[in-house]
């Protein structure tokens, strides 16, 4: 659930640097992990965009860390635990890089709202801490609308307390996608120029309230499904057990979204992709990897991929093994994405199911047309999302995942090649 519309605002940032961030306390958030199933292949799905983009703003600079674990819902969401209010009322949250804002369902939600029944509610009657604010928000996703009011009150993350922040009390949610998503609501990580209604993104409050030492986060998504956790959000910076060193940094061109430049796209050793270069938002909000439509039909047909429906694609699972590695070009260095990385498998007793991991979708210009890399490339690949400062612009650090023997369970390897 990630939003499209771009600023105007197009920043030439420094070269690209292959170096660890420096040291830092880090705060760590787990993610959980929910057993996949067939119930909603289509409904999780798409990634969205705020009602209006607010006035260009610049990005706050800041030094100190933390972590959140993650849960995750078919091998689709991500998501972890945050509380708000004093004492603190718990919600679980998907952490996405595509938006800015904070949002949970309100306990004065519409009775037509019926995602707002399935799901946690915040009562401000029950918080001593909270300050009303009034204004009205709206949000569109890919996926459906968010309408509810801004209220202030503390943030409570990964260890983290006292962050005074604006949040959205959502008193309407519509279509069905809410009502079966797992998590509650969504903590945007984007940049403050997508944040409707100009509201601070909770990560600039943990920096500007001096909670957290830097404006840095890494994600790290365990996609095996032998394996019960999710993975880990590591706010102030990233850990090296996380990742096989060393980190390939790629400057961001459009500080909004976390948009970079991508090279090009190689699928098996015959066809070329993005063959020009194109635009490329590394997105914890979208499941999948979207490109446009006619270089996605040609990957289809170079992998074998089976039309289903709504653009999904069937791969047989039995062909895994021989499927060509799929390579994305990004900062002078190949990224492989093998079948078991691109392949989202269903395993339910003896039935299993195998999905394409890729999706099509024209994105009209601006800001399209552009990649988007969502959790398929993300689960392969730990990203370090750092916000830079007034010296350095910010920049996107990628290493291969340690994935616990994901590696060893067949189909090639798939660490990062450095060329030229």
């Amino acid at each position: 659930m990630s939003p499209p519309p771009l600023p105007l605002l197009l920043l030439l940032l420094p070269p690209l640097l292959n170096v660890e961030p420096a040291e830092a306390t880090l705060i760590r958030i787990p993610l959980r992990r929910v057993h996949p199933g067939r119930r909603t292949l289509n409904l999780l799905r798409g990634w969205g965009k705020p009602a209006k983009l607010p006035r260009l703003g610049a990005p706050s600079p800041g030094d100190k860390p933390g972590f959140v674990p993650l849960s995750k819902f078919l091998d689709a969401q991500y998501f972890g635990e945050i509380g708000l209010g004093t004492p603190p009322q718990n919600f679980t949250v998907t952490f996405d890089t595509g938006s800015s804002n904070l949002w949970v369902p309100s306990k004065r939600c519409h009775l037509s709202s019926v995602p707002c029944w399935f799901h946690h509610r915040f009562n401000p009657n029950a918080s001593s801490s909270f300050q009303p604010n009034g204004t009205k928000f709206a949000i569109q996703y890919g996926t459906g609308r968010v309408d509810g009011i801004l209220s202030e009150d503390k943030l409570t993350i990964g260890g983290i307390k006292g962050a005074s922040v604006i949040f959205g009390e959502a008193l309407w949610e519509s279509t069905l996608v809410f009502t079966v998503s797992r998590p509650d609501g969504i903590l945007g990580l984007g940049f403050p120029i997508l944040a409707v209604e100009g509201v601070r993104p909770p990560l600039d409050v943990l920096v500007e309230q001096g909670l957290l030492d830097k404006p840095v986060f890494s994600f790290y998504l365990n996609r095996d499904p032998e394996v019960a956790d999710g993975g880990e959000l590591v706010l102030g910076g990233s850990d090296p057990a996380h990742y096989i060193p060393p980190l390939t940094f790629v400057p961001v061109t459009v500080p909004a979204y976390w948009q970079i430049h991508m090279e090009r796209v190689k699928v098996g050793p015959e066809l070329t992709l993005c063959a020009r270069g194109c635009a490329a938002i590394l997105d914890t909000g979208t499941p999948v990897i979207i490109g446009p439509a006619e270089e996605i039909r040609a990957l289809h047909k170079a992998i074998g991929g089976i039309p289903l429906l709504a653009g999904e694609y069937i791969i047989r699972c039995s062909e895994i093994p021989k499927l060509p590695a799929v390579s994305l070009f990004l900062g002078g260095v190949w990224f492989n994405l093998t079948a078991q990385d691109y392949v989202i498998q269903f395993v339910q007793g003896d039935f299993r199911f195998c999905l394409s991991g890729f999706r099509g979708l024209d994105i009209p210009s601006p800001p399209g047309p552009m990649w988007i890399l969502g959790d398929v490339f993300l689960g392969a690949y730990v990203a370090v999302f750092d916000r830079g400062d007034m010296k350095s612009g910010a920049r996107v650090g990628l290493a291969r995942a340690r994935t616990r023997g994901a590696d060893l369970r067949g189909g090639q390897t798939a660490q990062a090649q450095f060329h030229g």
